[in-house]
């Protein structure tokens, strides 16, 4: 294979000048780490050594080579006064690394070398450069892990896109995202850095990934997962839901596969298929993902679908057949949990309309195996009975104050009106939310088996 041998040659030529500049700087490759070894060098002394070896080595063909080369190693180290000399010497900023096709910017990044970011750039490197690879820019690298969150930073400060998005679509808030797991890798604080620098939550690739469906994921790998990893994802999903949403995100939105299917569904005014929302699936599992489908409506989510309306779902079909379902696999303390839990999160959704907007046509039919299945019902028929009467005053005014309030929080707002507190409290539901110990995380499905 010509073009692999030319390769190889290349690399070989040049290698035995990248070698002298690291053993200059101790920074040999393949040495093994001993706790005996010096450390990099970044004296005086190094410097001189290095300046003395580049000037003897000027004139050879490979020089250029060679020195780019160097620079992408000692940008690995943030040994900044090398990378200077290097600089002056002619390093190539766009030099590309012949195994991983990044370059000095890229390795700095990764290796969470903020000062070396800031030098590469001032002396000219792009910071919105991708590899040839994956693509990937070097604020998409500094977002993928909390360690780079400096030189996530500095890449803002100096002017990087927060919105570009890779060849998939990507943006570097769905990278924060879509490399958080929620156990080992939580990236909270780059995810809230970006969106205080502007990055936009409603952003889709390709294949219709945005945030939310990356807490969709995260949601389902807790659902199935051991209950301590449900406990971490609970967390962070927690976490981030409440950034995002501050930041005007809107889970009750159905998720689209791809771009284009949402745009031919806007052209032909046809409803393609969608994946469910964060907020249809919390309330599908409302007893294992209660504090995150509180916060969502405590925070204003719709019932229903946001994107096509109410003939897509209403929260009220997945609440009532969760609870059911759970009741029959639940004993006699767990079944008043789920009740109440149920009924604070219908009135929750209620809060903020005169009166329950049930679909047409919804009934609960509850089998008589289900335990408590009156109460069950009584609740049905106290959501019906609201509906067919006429609204009270007070809901009427609660619904009306709530909507002039908004956006939200809403909880400063109603504090800050000129109201008893009987009347502050009776506006602010959320304030009921009260947990007891355990029923603040989330929870695996097997824990209901």
């Amino acid at each position: 294979m010509p073009f692999l041998h030319g390769f190889r040659r290349i690399t070989y030529e040049y290698q035995s000048l990248v070698d002298a500049v690291l053993r200059v700087l101790r920074l040999e490759e393949g040495r093994e780490s001993r706790d005996s070894d010096p450390a990099p060098a970044d004296g005086p002394a190094p410097r001189d050594a290095l300046t003395a070896l580049l000037e003897s080595e000027a004139q050879s063909a490979v020089f250029k080579e060679g020195v780019s080369c160097a620079l992408f190693k000692v940008a690995e180290t943030g040994l900044v006064s090398a990378a200077e000399i290097l600089l002056q010497y002619g390093a190539d900023l766009n030099f590309e690394d012949p195994v991983n096709y990044y370059n000095p910017l890229h390795i700095a990044v990764l290796r969470n070398q903020p000062r070396m970011v800031e030098l590469l750039a001032g002396h000219g490197a792009d910071i919105n450069k991708r590899d040839r690879i994956h693509e990937s820019s070097p604020l998409d690298l500094a977002s993928e892990e909390g360690e780079r969150l400096s030189c996530l930073r500095v890449l803002l400060d100096l002017g990087a896109d927060v919105n570009a998005k890779d060849k998939n679509g990507k943006t570097a808030l769905i990278h924060a995202l879509a490399s958080s797991d929620g156990v080992t890798v939580c990236n909270t604080d780059s995810i809230r850095l970006l969106l205080e620098r502007g990055a936009d939550v409603g952003a889709t690739t390709q294949e219709g990934e945005t945030v939310l469906s990356q807490l969709v994921f995260l949601v389902s790998e807790a659902l199935e997962g051991t209950a301590e990893d449900a406990a971490a994802i609970g967390d962070f999903c927690l976490e981030a839901a409440r950034l995002l949403l501050a930041h005007g995100a809107d889970p009750s939105r159905c998720l689209s596969h791809s771009e284009e299917e949402g745009a031919r569904e806007e052209e032909e005014e046809e409803v393609w298929a969608y994946e469910p929302s964060l907020t249809q699936v919390c309330l599908e599992h409302f007893d294992l993902l209660y504090p995150l489908a509180v916060l969502l409506l405590q925070s204003g989510a719709a019932f229903h679908c946001s994107r096509h309306g109410a003939t897509c779902w209403t929260g009220y079909c997945p609440t009532f057949n969760r609870l059911c379902e759970a009741l029959r696999q639940s004993d006699r303390d767990a079944a008043s949990t789920l009740l109440a839990k149920a009924e604070y999160l219908l009135e929750l959704a209620t809060a903020s309309s005169p009166a329950p907007a049930l679909p047409p046509g919804f009934e609960v039919c509850v089998s008589s195996y289900v335990p408590r299945a009156e109460e069950v019902l009584g609740l049905y028929r106290r959501l019906r009975e609201r509906r067919a009467a006429p609204a009270a005053l007070q809901q009427l005014c609660r619904a009306r104050i709530r909507c002039l309030l908004q956006p939200w929080p809403l909880e400063r707002k109603v504090q800050a009106l000129p109201l008893p507190d009987r009347l502050k409290e009776y506006l602010l539901p959320e304030r009921k939310y009260a947990p007891r110990p355990g029923q603040d995380s989330f929870r695996p499905c097997l824990t209901l088996r």
